[in-house]
């Protein structure tokens, strides 16, 4: 088996004890190509974000930078700007010659929540190499709301492969030619590239940014915000905005995108060179996402972006990101949209869901 695992084999997976969990791993949490992970029942709130390095445990340097230990079991708000780790209810116990990568989901990335899997022994975050056996932690830090949390609440996510999965340029090339990725023209360079729509809309609206100062966001409250009480609308009518350093906003890509169902997809930061922000938290794209037999006709990225320390123009059509895509082992036997309660199917520009009208 080469590629990125699909539901029905991470099922297997769970029946052989290669991915389990404290309590059991529940069917909700088997997505396509991932599975949700789950908090536990304490964050530590730390000095500093770390990883583990070589030959060291996480619970280790927990005890080199812990400033003060949080019980999670009635609830508790994670403050924004402070770094903690969570010890999540899932471990692995991989087999050689699979690996795994892990991200936030769509709307933890879309409340500018960043959050990280770390490992024993882990040099990179949200990378675990093949045949890693022993425990999951997520590093939290809520960047523009503070945030109420629950043991349970499912955060990341997180995607198996074994082998080799990721389509070349030529390879990227075929797969259009056979199924459109984009409506339109593909901008193909080491994945496939894809654009900021900066267009005004009604109200010549093009995007959200996030207000400085708010109250909590309770991560189970679905539908349930005004949006005007956390969000500031962008407006333009240049089809350009300029973005202030340390502010957040949500755009929206110019292009719609569809993952066939034998795919999956991992968007990437394009190159630090075409400016200085940051795109996309969050960057699992399922298969079946935007594809017509999913009941989707494209769907267009929701763009979750930061900029860094100079204010900066950006210009409706500018490239900001790639879409990486990979083989699946086996299509899943349920697809993003078609009968799973997927979100952001067929979606435009789009808050999170905790908040009305999105």
């Amino acid at each position: 088996m080469t590629g990125i695992i699909p539901s029905q084999t991470l099922r297997e997976m769970i029946a052989r004890g290669e991915i389990s969990g404290t309590p059991e791993i529940t069917e909700p949490q088997i997505q396509p190509a991932s599975i949700d992970l789950r908090l536990g029942t304490v964050a530590y709130r730390v000095r500093a974000s770390f990883l583990a390095g070589g030959g060291r445990a996480v619970s280790d340097r927990l005890q080199e930078f812990t400033m003060h230990q949080i019980d999670l079991t009635d609830g508790a708000v994670l403050e924004k700007g402070c770094v903690y780790v969570v010890p999540l209810m899932e471990r692995l116990a991989l087999p050689e010659g699979v690996q795994a990568t892990a991200n936030a989901k769509s709307s933890t990335g879309r409340l500018d929540l960043l959050t990280r899997c770390i490992v024993d022994g882990g040099t990179e975050f949200d990378r675990i190499p093949a045949g890693y056996t022993g425990p999951l932690y997520a590093e939290i830090c809520p960047r523009s709301f503070s945030v109420l949390v629950r043991p349970g609440m499912r955060l990341n996510q997180i995607r198996f492969r074994a082998g080799e999965a990721a389509l070349d340029d030529d390879a990227l090339r075929a797969l259009h030619a056979r199924v459109p990725l984009v409506d339109g023209a593909p901008h193909i360079d080491e994945g496939l590239g894809f654009s900021v729509d900066l267009r005004p809309g009604a109200e010549n609206v093009v995007g959200y940014r996030a207000k400085p100062h708010t109250g909590v966001v309770d991560l189970d409250l679905i539908n349930h915000y005004d949006p005007s009480e956390f969000w500031d609308r962008v407006r333009t009518r240049e089809e350009r905005i300029i973005l202030d350093p340390g502010a957040f906003y949500i755009l929206v890509s110019r292009e719609a995108v569809t993952i066939p169902p034998d795919h999956a997809a991992e968007m990437a930061p394009y190159v630090a060179m075409v400016g200085e922000f940051r795109v996309h938290y969050a960057g699992f794209f399922d298969p079946g996402f935007g594809h017509a037999a999913s009941g989707g006709a494209g769907s267009r990225g929701v763009l979750e972006v930061r900029c860094h320390e100079a204010p900066f123009v950006l210009e409706h059509g500018q490239i900001v990101g790639r879409l990486v895509y990979e083989r699946m082992a086996e299509v899943p036997e349920t697809l993003y949209g078609a009968g799973i309660s997927s979100n952001y199917q067929g979606q435009g520009l789009k808050l999170a869901k905790h908040f009305r009208g999105s």
